[in-house]
Formats: structure tokens, sequence, C-alpha cells
């Protein structure tokens, strides 16, 4: 790996994350076409059924050079899908040596566009920032790995750990900036989880509001066990292209689905576990609706639930400046937790960041059975 492949790997990925939240269930992909040591042309996969991104950098080229080299963050694809292949128009296009960040990971299909281009004479760097790539596309990793979603929790808590008063109130702890990132969070992914708890104490609406109308709203997921969501509840009545998912179990009467089924809300019948939804059950059904990525933001019992399940791929967990001064709070995580301190949940790979006098601290958890 040089440095000059490195450069313009990076530029390839700043393409690709133009792409974040609009692909799914395909990975976000950038690519740029390099002529003497200058971009020449640039593209991304934009959406699902659009041109992949090197069809779209080669599209606005309008004829190649010898010596041009495409950067490209993912493997060029080598069947016959929603668009040609990749590679049949690497091949016409008469570019000789592509830069690959990282190998397709479909088992079915990886290494093919790598192989189908070097038998064709082009040659091929591959896994440059291959680290870099992977992080971009966890969320498509997983999924094309487990056919589940990629699961992000997100918390905001006092400096002295609680998400809510002894009441219930919570609103609001973070500030306006810590908020806009929660909006960006819930732009970028497919769907977006909370409890009824949440629904019940805060009413929220969990759309996207970002500046100019530019926020895409993920669908709208309740775990109701027993269908108490109320039917004038935000998520009910507010107005948004994104549907709401009420996931219940087979318990609920009729007269409890027709009631949603009115206001245009789908319901999920789920299997339960200890009188609560089957949180593990419901990931492998949300998988099989093509959702490859899931924002969960609480309360505290489903936070628990999906933390002793192991079923958290992700933490963002925001600290605020305030201390609610006293141990009747309402925690992060509700339920059992670890008896000894060498069997908590340990997060890696930690980035912190401020938001105004806000913290927030990113990490990936480490399962004592992983």
């Amino acid at each position: 790996m040089n440095d000059i492949d490195v450069k313009f790997m990076k530029q390839a990925l700043r393409e690709a994350r133009k792409g974040l939240g609009r692909t799914s269930p395909n990975p976000a992909v950038g690519a740029v076409i390099v002529r003497r040591g200058e971009v020449v042309a640039r593209g991304y996969h934009r959406r699902a059924g659009l041109p992949h991104a090197e069809a779209e950098a080669l599209n606005r080229l309008e004829k190649t050079s010898p010596g041009d080299s495409l950067y490209v963050t993912l493997e060029p694809c080598n069947h016959l899908g929603r668009t040609p292949p990749c590679t049949q128009a690497i091949l016409k296009s008469g570019i000789k040596r592509v830069v690959i960040g990282m190998k397709d990971p479909n088992p079915m299909v990886a290494g093919g566009g790598c192989e189908f281009l070097k038998e064709h004479g082009i040659e091929v760097v591959a896994n440059v920032l291959e680290t870099e790539c992977r992080r971009l596309n966890e969320d498509f990793l997983k999924f094309v790995a487990l056919g589940r979603p990629f699961v992000i929790a997100k918390s905001a808590l006092t400096m002295d750990g609680w998400i809510a008063t002894s009441s219930g109130h919570s609103q609001w702890i973070t500030n306006d900036k810590s908020r806009q990132f929660v909006h960006r969070l819930r732009d970028r992914v497919d769907a977006v989880m909370v409890g009824i708890g949440t629904v019940l104490a805060d009413d929220p609406s969990l759309t996207a509001r970002l500046p100019k109308e530019k926020g895409r709203d993920p669908l709208r997921i309740i775990v109701d066990t027993h269908l108490r969501t109320p039917v004038n509840a935000k998520v009910i009545t507010h107005d948004s292209p994104a549907g709401t998912l009420i996931v219940t179990c087979e318990d609920a009467g009729l007269e409890d689905y027709e009631r949603f089924r009115a206001k245009g809300v789908s319901t999920l019948v789920c299997p339960t576990r200890a009188g609560k939804i089957d949180l593990a059950a419901l990931m492998s059904k949300l998988g099989e609706m093509s959702i490859t990525s899931l924002l969960v933001e609480g309360g505290a019992s489903i936070t628990g639930s999906m933390l002793r399940e192991r079923l958290i791929d992700k933490f963002y967990i925001f600290k605020a400046p305030k201390l609610l001064g006293g141990d009747d709070g309402i925690p992060m995580a509700a339920g059992p937790g670890a008896k000894r301190m060498d069997e908590c949940v340990i997060l890696k790979e930690i980035k912190v960041r401020r938001f105004g006098d806000d913290i927030l601290i990113r990490g990936y958890p480490v399962y004592l059975d992983s």
C-alpha cells in the first residue's frame, strides 16, 4: 500500500459517505478516477437500483486515457442484479488499474470481481484502507453475515448516570447540538426503535429533523407487548413518509390490531419470553424485512434487555454537565447487571467528541462470550 493509493482511497471514502443512509439494503460505495495524479471523475452509489459508484464515475468521464486508475471502496460486482456488472463497465472503459478498499463480504461472490478483472489483464490492488472501508459499511457487513440489522444504542445521561428523574422526566438532558447529532443518526439508519415506556413518558415523533428539510425519516418501531400505544401518539399521527411498526404479541385482541390498521400503522406479532417480546427473534424478523441498521433510543428497560442479550453492536453515550443529585433516577439500563467489575461489558475503539458542554462517547461493546 503506497501513499498515493491511500490518498485517493480517502477521496473515494469521502464520496461513499455521501450515500450513507440512502443505499440500504446495498452498501455505501464511492469511486474516483485518477489521471496523472489528479481526480478527473467521481461517483457514489446514490440509492438501491441506481448505478453503482464505478458506473457513476465512468459516466462522468468522456473517455479514459492510458494510465488512468479507478479507486473504489468495495470490490466491483461481477454479477447481473438490478444494475449491470461493474466489471464489464470497467473492462469496456479501457482502465488498466483498479484499486479496491475491501473485498465483497458476500461469501457467494467474494473475490469474483477481482479475479475477473485480473483474468482480463487489469492490475488489481486490494485492501487499501480496508479497516476504514469496513467501518463505513459495518451495518451491511453484519446484515450479509447474519441476516440481522446492525444495532446502535443511543443514551443521554446526566453526569451522575441517569437518563431521567424518578418521575420519568428527561427533556432535555443534552443540549441542542447533541440532539441535532441524534437527528443525523436517525437520518442514516433504516429504523429507530423505542419501548412503550418511552412513548408513554415522552411521546416522541422519532423523525429526522435536519436543516432545510433534508432529513430522511426512518421506520419507527415501538416494542409494545400489550398494545398500550395511544392512537393519538406522535408516532401514529405525525405526518411522515416513514411508516410506524408496532411490535406486539399474539395475545393482543383483534380490535386492538384494527384500531392501528385504521391509522395506517403496521403491526408485527413476535414471540415472547418471560412475558416480554423476544428481542433476538425480533432482530431476525427485522432482518427478513431487509432492515440493515437499527437505532435503539431507549428507555432503560429495552436497553437493559438488548444489552444482556448481546444484541447491541455500537454505543453512542452522551454525558451532559448536570447532576441529578440523588439515587432515585432512572438508569441507562434497567434490570440485573454484572456482579463483578471484571464481568462488565467493555467498550473498545473509543472516540470522544464534544458538543458544546456535552460529551459524546462512541464505542463498540466486547462481550464476555465474544
